[in-house]
């Protein structure tokens, strides 16, 4: 019988007993209040696909991802509601509970629908980087975000609670830390950790001594090697831990910077650490270890968890979407990454039970988007696959439309998912706009690999017989997209080059992600079969924190569900 129950069964037989030893009125019973936790923890894995835990189960350490799936409560089918799958929309959806039709961002960058100017997710020309030189586009505060996060209704509570957000990307440490809390993130030209001027004005002792010590130096030259033996063997070979994975040395597979082929000496042939070292590291196991030792120094000098306030600890670990981009989830480099990754999540929790206390945390473990295989390897095993190029495709948009109307450059951009047409230049020059629109997409459907396109009122009405609309009209922000959104078949993606592969897509793939609850106290233990989302993390958390969801949520409590316990 839970704790609880327990203790309302007891509260009840003692009022029982006192009115039958007298007639005066019994004692009024209050039901003790549910435990709450002293610290919350979101721990994000950038671009990991559920079938990459689960695939990779008997490999697995015995305290890392399976903390979760042997002793925890997670979900097998979770997903994300929205249909483009990015990194910046995953992890604004995580916190806010609101789907990026409310929280507003759309994408990684999305285009000014006057002036056709970028607009980067987390960028904020306002403010710079502290200590460290500050580029255009850079991630700099959560201004963008239009709705409040978890840490934001926690210190709108209580001035007194901490929320810190840490990653080796900036919006992976900027979006959940919300408008309240503070973020962290690599800087690639230091091989800092570094805060905005929107946060403060000088970063906390404990941050310069961290940067001062050099930690990301101590990875120059170090060997990234596999974690089990046979790396090399055939596919398919009985009793070879890499099997089940695509071998390295693939002519799709990108090098990106460390090899293509296991082991990897990581700024082997540089004499020096530096910047193009630094962004090396985020593409290794060694990113995961560095941005998991800052978090240590952040729990440990913040005292977070440790006080008489709750707090939020948000940490996005970047490394595995940069591999995946490079080699696929189906490759064993990625297959490998996991599993080094496992038991760096290990010595965390292991840290956490040990600092804050195995009794004083909950935490939420997800992705903030799946991942498609690489084309190649899809048309490998007889799939339909391929690439669409933006650019030429834009190329090829701008020349039908001007035969057709005898104006150049009527398409201006794909911005996210869509695309952007210049409809003062359309107007200015006498043309039909409405025709010129139609007209467009109509080109777009005839590019080899696109699926549907979607148009702006298609995406503002209420039709829901097709679950991709409704699941592109949750990612769309009127104020923000394009006119025109589209998403391509499956197995097909949006690609610059010929190499790699990338995410985005409303498919089972793209939205398929982990959702792992941890805090026996707190969130009990078993596999959750029904379909859940991501848009259910932020209420959740919030109902065993004792606070209200954020207000623009528009998920559940999963804690509360029938269906879901």
């Amino acid at each position: 019988m839970p704790m609880l129950a327990r203790r309302h069964l007891l509260g009840l037989v003692l009022a029982t007993a006192l009115s039958a030893c007298t007639t005066a009125p019994p004692p009024a019973i209050t039901a003790a209040a549910p435990p709450r936790p002293k610290l919350v923890v979101l721990l994000v894995i950038d671009g990991l696909p559920m079938r990459q835990v689960t695939g990779y189960r008997d490999q697995l350490a015995p305290d890392g991802f399976a903390r979760f799936l042997d002793r925890g409560r997670w979900f097998s089918e979770a997903h994300y509601g929205h249909g483009y799958t990015v990194t910046a929309a995953g992890h604004a959806t995580m916190l806010t509970g609101a789907y990026p039709q409310r929280h507003g961002i759309i994408g990684n960058e999305w285009r000014n629908l006057v002036t056709n100017e970028p607009i980067y997710n987390t960028g904020d020309t306002a403010y710079t980087y502290i200590d460290s030189p500050t580029a255009p586009l850079s991630g700099t505060s959560p201004r963008n975000l239009k709705a409040q996060t978890l840490g934001d209704v926690l210190r709108t509570r209580s001035p007194q609670s901490k929320v810190i957000g840490i990653s080796g990307k900036d919006r992976g440490a900027i979006l959940p830390a919300g408008h309240k809390g503070t973020a962290y993130m690599f800087m690639q030209e230091t091989g800092h950790f570094a805060s905005s001027t929107y946060y403060m004005a000088q970063h906390p002792q404990w941050v310069t001594n961290f940067n001062g010590a050099k930690p990301a130096d101590a990875f120059f030259q170090k060997t990234w090697a596999p974690l089990l033996p046979g790396y090399d063997c055939a596919p398919a070979t009985p009793g070879c831990a890499y099997a089940r994975s695509t071998p390295d040395g693939q002519a799709w597979q990108n090098a990106s910077g460390n090899g293509n082929k296991l082991p990897v000496v990581i700024g082997g042939k540089m004499e020096s650490p530096g910047p193009r070292f630094y962004g090396n590291i985020l593409a290794s196991p060694f990113g995961d270890e560095l941005t998991l030792a800052f978090a240590r120094a952040a729990v440990t000098h913040e005292k977070l968890g440790q006080r008489d306030v709750q707090d939020v600890l948000a940490v996005s670990l970047s490394s595995h979407d940069y591999i995946n981009h490079s080699f696929g989830p189906e490759s064993r480099m990625s297959h490998d990454h996991t599993l080094h990754l496992d038991r760096h999540l290990q010595a965390f929790f292991q840290f956490l039970d040990q600092t804050v206390g195995a009794d004083n945390y909950v935490m939420a473990l997800t992705a903030d988007h799946g991942f498609t295989d690489t084309p190649e390897s899809a048309a490998a095993r007889g799939l339909d696959a391929g690439r669409v190029s933006s650019t030429l495709a834009l190329a090829v948009i701008n020349t039908a439309l001007k035969e057709r109307f005898g104006v150049d450059k009527l398409a201006r951009s794909f911005p996210a998912t869509g695309l952007l047409l210049d409809e003062a230049l359309a107007r200015g020059r006498g043309l039909n706009y409405a025709e010129v629109h139609a007209a467009a997409r109509e080109e777009l459907l005839k590019i080899p690999g696109v699926a549907m396109v979607f148009t702006r009122e298609q995406l503002l009405g209420s039709d829901t017989s097709t679950p991709f609309l409704d699941a592109m009209r949750k990612s769309f922000d009127p104020t923000r997209a394009a006119s025109l959104q589209l998403f391509l078949k499956p197995n097909w993606i949006h690609s610059y080059g010929s190499t790699g592969t990338t995410h985005g897509a409303p498919y089972r793939s793209d939205t398929h992600v982990p959702l792992l609850f941890w805090g026996p106290g707190y969130v009990g233990q078993g596999d959750v079969k029904a379909r859940v989302e991501v848009v259910d993390i932020a209420p959740t958390l919030a109902a065993i924190a004792g606070l209200p969801a954020p207000a623009q949520s528009q998920g559940r409590d999963l804690m509360l569900s029938a269906a879901t316990r």
